[in-house]
Protein backbone atom coordinates (compact mmCIF):
# COMPACT_ATOMS: atom_id res chain seq x y z
CA UNK A 1 0.00 0.00 0.00
CA UNK A 2 1.48 3.45 -0.99
CA UNK A 3 0.01 6.91 0.20
CA UNK A 4 0.54 10.24 -0.66
CA UNK A 5 0.56 13.59 0.82
CA UNK A 6 1.14 17.01 -1.17
CA UNK A 7 1.46 20.68 0.71
CA UNK A 8 1.58 23.50 -1.54
CA UNK A 9 2.46 27.09 -1.48
CA UNK A 10 4.30 26.40 2.04
CA UNK A 11 6.13 29.66 3.00
CA UNK A 12 9.54 27.99 3.64
CA UNK A 13 12.31 28.50 1.66
CA UNK A 14 12.84 24.88 -0.23
CA UNK A 15 16.62 24.65 0.64
CA UNK A 16 15.32 24.89 4.35
CA UNK A 17 12.72 22.48 3.38
CA UNK A 18 14.76 20.10 1.73
CA UNK A 19 17.09 20.20 5.04
CA UNK A 20 14.42 18.62 7.07
CA UNK A 21 13.49 16.28 4.96
CA UNK A 22 16.59 15.03 4.22
CA UNK A 23 16.47 14.05 7.94
CA UNK A 24 13.39 11.42 7.49
CA UNK A 25 13.49 9.86 3.92
CA UNK A 26 13.78 6.73 4.08
CA UNK A 27 12.80 6.20 7.53
CA UNK A 28 9.98 5.07 9.75
CA UNK A 29 6.79 6.76 9.99
CA UNK A 30 6.85 7.05 13.79
CA UNK A 31 10.79 7.36 14.14
CA UNK A 32 10.12 10.40 11.49
CA UNK A 33 7.47 11.89 13.27
CA UNK A 34 9.32 11.70 16.58
CA UNK A 35 12.47 13.29 14.71
CA UNK A 36 10.48 15.80 13.39
CA UNK A 37 8.33 17.07 16.63
CA UNK A 38 11.76 17.54 18.40
CA UNK A 39 13.62 19.20 15.12
CA UNK A 40 14.96 23.19 15.86
CA UNK A 41 14.37 24.19 12.23
CA UNK A 42 11.26 25.75 11.79
CA UNK A 43 10.19 23.87 8.69
CA UNK A 44 10.07 20.51 10.81
CA UNK A 45 6.46 22.49 11.44
CA UNK A 46 5.09 22.08 8.06
CA UNK A 47 6.86 18.73 7.36
CA UNK A 48 5.86 17.15 10.46
CA UNK A 49 2.05 18.27 9.40
CA UNK A 50 2.48 16.28 5.45
CA UNK A 51 4.12 13.12 6.97
CA UNK A 52 0.69 13.11 9.08
CA UNK A 53 -1.49 13.53 6.60
CA UNK A 54 0.13 11.17 4.45
CA UNK A 55 0.14 8.37 7.49
CA UNK A 56 -4.20 9.20 7.71
CA UNK A 57 -3.77 8.81 3.59
CA UNK A 58 -2.68 5.46 4.09
CA UNK A 59 -5.16 4.60 7.07
CA UNK A 60 -7.76 5.64 4.86
CA UNK A 61 -6.88 3.71 1.84
CA UNK A 62 -6.11 0.90 4.35
CA UNK A 63 -10.10 1.12 5.42
CA UNK A 64 -11.68 1.31 1.92
CA UNK A 65 -9.74 -1.57 0.70
CA UNK A 66 -10.51 -3.45 3.21
CA UNK A 67 -6.64 -4.02 4.33
CA UNK A 68 -5.49 -4.37 7.76
CA UNK A 69 -3.87 -1.64 9.02
CA UNK A 70 -0.91 -0.80 11.14
CA UNK A 71 0.76 2.31 11.12
CA UNK A 72 4.52 0.92 12.62
CA UNK A 73 4.77 -0.57 9.00
CA UNK A 74 4.65 2.55 7.57
CA UNK A 75 8.33 3.47 5.63
CA UNK A 76 8.64 7.08 4.21
CA UNK A 77 9.82 5.46 0.64
CA UNK A 78 9.49 9.35 -0.77
CA UNK A 79 10.05 12.57 0.40
CA UNK A 80 10.98 15.53 -1.67
CA UNK A 81 10.68 19.57 -1.87
CA UNK A 82 10.06 21.28 -4.90
CA UNK A 83 9.98 25.45 -5.58
CA UNK A 84 6.79 26.99 -5.53
CA UNK A 85 6.32 30.37 -6.89
CA UNK A 86 8.41 33.15 -5.74
CA UNK A 87 6.71 36.84 -4.26
CA UNK A 88 8.58 39.28 -5.31
CA UNK A 89 8.73 42.46 -3.06
CA UNK A 90 10.31 45.28 -2.90
CA UNK A 91 12.39 47.58 -0.36
CA UNK A 92 13.35 51.56 -0.58
CA UNK A 93 16.69 51.56 0.06
CA UNK A 94 19.15 55.05 -0.59
CA UNK A 95 18.93 57.69 -2.77
CA UNK A 96 15.57 56.62 -4.58
CA UNK A 97 16.90 53.15 -5.47
CA UNK A 98 14.23 49.84 -4.72
CA UNK A 99 16.11 46.68 -3.71
CA UNK A 100 13.87 43.59 -4.48
CA UNK A 101 13.26 41.09 -1.90
CA UNK A 102 12.18 37.06 -2.86
CA UNK A 103 9.95 35.34 -0.84
CA UNK A 104 10.51 31.97 -1.93
CA UNK A 105 7.57 29.10 -1.41
CA UNK A 106 7.95 25.22 -1.31
CA UNK A 107 5.94 22.25 -2.40
CA UNK A 108 6.28 19.35 0.32
CA UNK A 109 5.43 16.01 -1.08
CA UNK A 110 5.64 12.89 1.07
CA UNK A 111 4.98 9.27 0.34
CA UNK A 112 4.60 6.22 3.05
CA UNK A 113 4.37 2.75 2.00
CA UNK A 114 4.57 -0.47 3.38
CA UNK A 115 7.63 -2.38 3.18
CA UNK A 116 6.92 -4.76 0.36
CA UNK A 117 6.23 -1.82 -1.65
CA UNK A 118 9.29 -0.53 -1.33
CA UNK A 119 11.22 -3.24 -1.78
CA UNK A 120 9.21 -3.91 -5.13
CA UNK A 121 10.63 -0.76 -6.41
Amino acid sequence: MEAKAIARHLRVTPMKARRVVNLVRGKQANEALAILKFAPQAASEPVFKVVQSAIANARVLADRDGVAFDEGDLIISEAFVDEGPTMKRFQPRAQGRAFQIKKRTSHVTVVVATPEKVEAR
